[in-house]
């Protein structure tokens, strides 16, 4: 079985975070393994209280795993301060990741800031870097990149600027671009855009969406898939999952996606479009 090392935050209503990186790994059939950087008092409603975990015990986790199980991929999460950020980059250089997927969480779905704002140029200069794949939702990319975005052309330029960072390859979440019926996120790996769209669903359930799809390319990647074909697995597995939220009936607030059915998510692969621009 192929093997997946999330290192972020907990979340404890189980909607984002490594409860929800673990719940995805295990949809999709791999084996998760976490290194916890900060303990959250979280719920659907927002995020109550931060406890950052000690820099060197992150790198304990990491290294209990390592030499011990190994990793097929390596995901992050919310890294919430310059130190960690500095301890995952060593580590992951160290043990030499070759597909370490970043999902640069910054703020909440409840709006709360998850990202001290002096991580920030440490994310960009020690992470990005690193990243075999990055994730930025809209936020995060103007936020990385100082560009305004508020149209695909725009959301093409971040991308291009975030692989001059140095990142290998990007996808720019858009999926909280206004005034149409798709989501659309853009895949850019320096020579080509692809785009997958899939239908907006509405919902106020999308509570770790971001998480869920950084995993869930994650785990495609160490099964030894394509960047092309992770992504679209990753986003069918993903609207899937959304759509049946509403079931779920959890809190009060952004409730969490139905994390279930990834063995059966190939079937419904054509729920999103894939084109080469």
């Amino acid at each position: 079985m192929k093997k997946v090392l999330t290192i972020a935050g907990s979340d404890s209503g189980g909607g984002a975070g490594i409860q929800a990186d673990l719940k995805t790994f295990s949809a999709l059939g791999v084996y998760g393994m976490s290194a916890i950087t900060a303990l959250t008092a979280q719920n659907t409603v927002g995020v109550q209280d931060i406890f950052d975990v000690a820099p060197e015990f992150v790198a304990k986790q990491i290294d209990s795993v390592m030499i011990d199980i190994g990793a097929d991929a390596w995901k992050t999460g919310m890294l919430s301060n310059e130190e960690i950020i500095r301890i995952v980059a060593d580590r992951a250089s160290h043990y030499k990741v070759q597909f370490l997927i970043v999902d640069p969480v910054m703020v909440a779905k409840s709006g709360d800031p998850l990202l001290r704002n002096e991580a920030k140029s440490t994310l960009i200069s020690k992470l990005v870097p690193l990243a075999y794949i990055i994730t930025p939702n809209l936020h995060e990319a103007q936020v990385l990149t100082g560009i305004e975005i508020t149209n695909l052309d725009e959301v093409q330029k971040s991308a291009i600027k975030i692989f001059e960072m140095g990142a290998k390859n990007i996808v720019v979440k858009g999926g909280h671009l206004q005034d149409t019926n798709e989501s659309i996120d853009i895949l850019y790996d320096g020579k080509k855009f692809i785009e997958f769209r899939s239908p907006r669903i509405k919902t106020k359930n999308t509570h770790g969406t971001g998480c869920t799809f950084a995993s869930a390319i994650a785990a495609e990647i160490a099964k030894g898939n394509s960047i092309k074909n992770a992504v679209h697995i990753a986003k069918a597995y993903l609207t899937d999952a959304i759509q049946r939220a509403d079931d779920l009936h959890i809190g009060k607030g952004h409730g969490p996606t139905d994390h279930s059915q990834g063995s059966e998510i190939k079937a419904n692969l054509d729920i999103v479009r894939v084109k080469e621009l």
